[in-house]
């Protein structure tokens, strides 16, 4: 009997992961593995671009988990440099060009996974693919922007758009002497968070040296005689710039779906089931910056680009298409961050968030440390927690502070994981010394005064 075939579009954290956990289920003679990858590495760290642009980690060979020739000795046949073009849903099989060579050829699969990713926004500006102006997606990306920090003579540099990678990207060129100035349209840095909190980002930055300029839409990406991006413009004003990069954020890279007439959500992402299976496709996964995902705090579906549910949904992937089971249930949009000695994290919803799916809520924020007060390296931390109103669940909480405030939102986001009401974190049993925590936990304080709110809201 002849090896089923499984084909993965996409190379990196979801579509290797598959992979690779369909390998330890299925030997080659039961299941052939082809893995089509655009750019010439597989199963990288792409977040951890913006840290060895900084200097934090050693080189672009520290964040590639297994490179092509290592998944080639376990027996999947991974094919860099090779762009899918066209599905044939009905037919069972995909068109690839190799992109060294031009040529193209159809391949058939008893299987396929979509792990596509996503695709930076890249707005038509005028200049805006003038040379000096990076994005960060790719390890080669890193790589160009690391060749252009090292050429450049000037200082200056501008960030275009304030979420978790134009912040993590200011620090980078913070650290290579720069100039940062950070750009983004909205009230106030890290849309992600509510204003309140992404105003302590903002404050926090400028006292890092780093300018952060809200409401300032760019409209153009000006060069000098040399062709090379010299400034950045917005409606009234212009920044100096001898280098840009772009953090304006991603979108589902799901043309070629869509082209197939596979499900797409709101956002553009591809629609699946708890398996991770394309709705209404039996044979068809996708997974990671691809899909959408849902959300189990709101109910509804929602795009997510993050390294953690990618992994977890190539090994879901994997699984069902080894002939085992397994599935993914959800997540509640936890996310962490840092710029320099500032640490910024969230899970859950914003006021916004709750607001669109009608929810009545109430929040607080509280102040406290990162260990107790009188111990030496305490950090100052603001929490902020978001409950309804009449049942005292958690809906959402978000921190800023400094060292040891990041990681804190773990527990808020198994708190929400569970259902929990904001009375029944407070019976936490959390650990506590003081060279970790003071008595009361600062999540445990924000959700002992929504508790006090409530109570005087009812």
């Amino acid at each position: 009997m002849a090896a089923e075939r499984m084909v993965v579009v996409g190379g990196d954290a979801t579509g290797m992961s598959a992979a690779s956990q369909a390998r330890r289920l299925k030997s080659p003679d039961e299941l052939e593995i082809i893995a089509f990858e655009q750019g010439h590495f597989t199963s990288y760290s792409a977040c951890g671009i913006p840290y060895w642009v900084a200097g934090d980690v050693s080189g672009r060979d520290a964040l590639v988990v297994r490179t092509p020739h290592e998944h080639a000795e376990r027996g999947i046949d991974v094919r860099t440099r090779t762009e899918v073009r066209e599905l044939d849903v009905a037919g069972g099989r995909v068109l690839a060009r190799d992109l060294e060579t031009g040529r193209e050829s159809w391949t058939g699969y008893d299987k396929l996974v979509l792990a596509t990713g996503a695709r930076p926004l890249r707005p038509p500006l005028p200049g805006i693919d003038a040379p000096g102006v990076h994005g960060v997606q790719t390890l080669d990306d890193g790589q160009a922007l690391l060749d252009t920090l090292a050429e450049s003579k000037g200082r200056h540099a501008v960030v275009v758009g304030a979420g978790y990678i134009g912040v993590e990207m200011a620090e980078a060129l913070l650290r290579h002497g720069y100039e940062v100035t950070v750009l983004h349209r909205d009230e106030q840095p890290m849309s992600t968070l509510d204003p309140d909190m992404g105003a302590l980002v903002r404050e926090a930055m400028a006292g890092m040296g780093i300018t952060v300029t809200g409401g300032a839409a760019v409209t153009e990406i000006r060069t000098g005689a040399d062709g090379r991006v010299r400034a950045v413009a917005t409606a009234d004003a212009e920044y100096p710039a001898d280098v840009v990069v772009l953090g304006l954020g991603v979108r589902p890279r799901t043309e070629l779906a869509e082209a197939a007439g596979l499900p797409l959500g709101d956002s553009g992402g591809l629609l699946t089931d708890l398996s991770m299976r394309v709705r209404g496709h039996d044979a068809i996964w996708a997974g990671g910056d691809c899909v959408e995902v849902l959300d189990l705090v709101s109910g509804r579906t929602r795009h997510i680009a993050l390294g953690t549910h990618a992994n977890k949904h190539g090994q879901v992937i994997g699984a069902n298409a080894g002939g085992d089971y397994a599935t993914f249930p959800g997540v509640v949009g936890t996310a962490v961050s840092k710029v320099c000695d500032l640490e910024i994290a969230r899970t859950g919803l914003r006021e916004k968030d709750a607001r669109a799916v009608g929810l009545r809520f109430e929040t607080v924020t509280a102040e406290s440390t990162s260990r107790a007060g009188y111990f030496p390296g305490a950090r100052a931390m603001t929490v902020k927690v978001i409950a309804e109103r009449l049942t005292g669940r958690l809906l959402g909480v978000q921190i800023v502070g400094g060292e040891g405030a990041g990681k804190r939102v773990d527990v808020a986001a198994v708190a929400l994981t569970a259902g929990m009401t904001v009375d029944a974190m407070t019976a936490l049993d959390l650990g506590y010394a003081p060279p970790f925590s003071p008595v009361w936990d600062p999540v445990l304080v924000a959700a002992r005064k929504a508790v006090g709110k409530l109570r005087q809201t009812s």
